[in-house]
């Protein structure tokens, strides 16, 4: 009973930190310079046409009444209209989404397929000549992930691989110029190419997935390859671990052992990377064309949408208290000491 009880707690807790985040980017939001309605209408109306979008886009009324009327519409998927080109914020939320979480998902595919095992072979003991490669690796990605800026990593990845080695292909999107979009059925481009069979866009799919997904990978991955490295390290040197030494267990097994110990900081680490993903998806997208959240957020923040800027940041607060409620969960899971 004790644990329904407290994932009750929690739950409830994530639904107050929601409602605490999207009220205070409400409010901060509408203390960005300039009047939406003047700027939906032009500098040229009457004062007369300002004051009636005023009065239709609710900015007349409390702070308060505001944000109720749009949390109420909210609860109903209605995020509002962009006084921008007047589409619908929900329909350009739908279609952006899936862009970015599939660049954060393949970037932490390949965080958990790359950089953890690495993590974990660079840590174990010895001096043979596998182990000092492991290790020198290991030395030279710590020193260059902290170095380069994602936006900096992206443009050269794109001069030498695009502009020089023409090995893949340039800032163009998530299709090439000459490919046909398949039907949209889920938003990821490698899903819907699937579905649709069209093998040649899967293909052209892929090689522009590369250089972002490598770039947030290799930037963002750096915090979750070194507390992982770290704990490993702690782990393999921990009286338990010499004890199950000491009792014959094979080297394997003891590794394994150590890495679940080593599992659970990290994770907790490796959810934090997750949401700073959201905001590197922002340069990211912006440098290789792709037209997810992150092109959004820049193009809503400069126009002064508030509608969209509001949809984008409550999206965000969302998806970061779902993940940490996940790492919460998992940390529960793999560590014991936390259960007590």
């Amino acid at each position: 009973m004790s644990r329904f009880l407290t994932i009750f707690y929690r739950l409830a807790y994530l639904a107050v930190q929601v409602i605490a985040i999207t009220f205070i980017t409400f409010v901060m939001v509408r203390m960005i310079p300039g009047d939406p309605a003047r700027l939906s209408l032009g500098p040229l109306v009457s004062d007369e046409a300002v004051e009636a979008v005023r009065d239709e886009m609710r900015l007349n009324e409390p702070i308060i009444s505001q944000y109720l009327y749009w949390a109420q519409n909210a609860l109903k998927g209605d995020l509002g209209q962009s006084w921008v080109n007047n589409s619908s914020v929900t329909d350009e939320m739908i279609a952006r989404i899936p862009v970015t979480l599939e660049l954060i998902m393949l970037a932490m595919t390949v965080v958990v397929l790359v950089l953890v095992p690495l993590a974990i072979l660079s840590a174990q003991e010895g001096k043979g000549l596998l182990q000092r490669i492991f290790r020198r690796i290991a030395f030279g990605y710590g020193m260059l992930a902290g170095a380069l800026p994602d936006f900096v990593l992206g443009l050269l990845l794109i001069l030498l691989f695009y502009t020089h080695l023409d090995w893949l292909p340039g800032p163009e999107g998530r299709l090439s110029f000459l490919d046909t979009e398949p039907p949209v059925v889920t938003g990821f481009i490698l899903i819907d190419t699937l579905l649709a069979g069209d093998f040649k866009a899967f293909r052209s799919a892929i090689t522009h997935l590369v250089m972002p997904v490598f770039v947030l990978a290799f930037v963002y991955g750096a915090p979750v390859f070194k507390m992982m490295r770290s704990q490993m390290e702690t782990s393999l040197s921990a009286e338990y671990t010499t004890y199950g030494r000491v009792v014959g267990l094979k080297p394997l097994k003891v590794s394994l052992r150590a890495a679940r110990a080593a599992a659970a900081p990290t994770i907790v680490i490796a959810g934090v990377i997750v949401t700073f993903l959201l905001g590197g998806a922002v340069l990211v997208e912006s440098v290789f064309n792709f037209a997810g959240l992150g092109q959004f957020a820049v193009q809503s923040i400069v126009s002064a949408d508030y509608a969209s800027i509001q949809a984008f940041v409550s999206f965000a607060a969302v998806m970061t208290v779902l993940v940490y409620a996940l790492v919460d969960f998992l940390h529960w899971a793999l560590d014991p000491r936390v259960r007590n």
